[in-house]
């Protein structure tokens, strides 16, 4: 395994595409509607990609047929957007979005609900978002990446949700997948020794139910088997000396409260 150590000309240009990517969150979250499809959420969101002077991480990519991966209720990711799939009352939304910007990948996620939502809906949003500051207390130099899964999982577990465990993070730069994986769910092996100038996509996937999961027809679309709610919540990090750097946060989200 071969994890990259980003230059300063390359960090800088990471946290530029982490900065755009969040403003496209932004934009595309304050557009989300009851009656919107999903189609319409992907055209859009590739509309606002291309007004930053950015390409699409995701379009094309080992043949996905979309720029955003748009996932509903019991989708955990990979949701291919479509014109009769309507976004209603109650729902919950992942966007799974990837930016390139001068040949650097950002990656993020977020599960937004639409209109007003159940409040196990909103606890599991809320729950999963806290899981991955859980995790990155432990994102230090010299810390080993076990440590980062073990404490996501564990603060995950304790309301009973599942930790999908079929799917990982993973790090990130010209490539939009490079190494280390990085799984969600507890790890007996310490994995990679975390070093400075690692960029690394967090993502904890996370279901109201069961950790099982199973593929759609279309072979993209991951869904939880037992039909229970799932949510999602990525971000693009930096390992520094010191605390981690998270490139793709808005102003607003950098305000809110880090860890418990």
């Amino acid at each position: 395994m071969s994890v990259s150590i980003k230059s300063a000309r390359e960090i800088e240009l990471m946290r530029a595409a982490g900065k755009i990517l969040a403003k496209v969150h932004e934009n595309l979250q304050k557009e989300l509607r009851e009656g919107m499809s999903t189609y319409e959420v992907d055209r859009l969101g590739e509309e606002i990609i291309q007004s930053y002077g950015c390409i699409p991480s995701f379009k094309n990519y080992n043949g996905y047929p979309a720029s955003i991966c748009v996932s509903v209720n019991n989708e955990v990711v990979h949701g291919i957007p479509s014109k009769q799939h309507l976004l209603r009352e109650g729902d919950i939304v992942s966007l799974d979005i990837g930016v390139i910007y001068k040949g650097y990948h950002s990656d993020a996620a977020r599960t937004h609900g639409i209109g007003e939502i159940s409040k196990e809906a909103a606890l599991l949003i809320e729950r999963t978002r806290q899981s991955f500051f859980e995790g990155i207390q432990y994102a230090r130099e010299g810390n080993h990446l076990h440590k980062i899964s073990n404490a996501i999982a564990a603060y995950a577990e304790s309301f009973g949700y599942g930790v999908v465990r079929d799917l990982v993070g993973h790090g990130i730069g010209t490539r939009l997948h490079e190494d280390p994986q990085i799984p969600n769910f507890t790890q007996k092996s310490r994995g990679v020794r975390l070093r400075a100038g690692m960029t690394l996509a967090i993502e904890p996937m996370i279901n109201a139910g069961r950790f099982d999961v199973e593929w759609e027809n279309d072979n993209w679309t991951v869904v939880t088997q037992d039909g229970s709610l799932s949510a999602h919540y990525e971000n693009t990090i930096l390992i520094t000396s010191g605390e981690p750097e998270i490139l793709t946060l808005t102003e607003a989200e950098s305000n809110l409260a880090k860890p418990s």
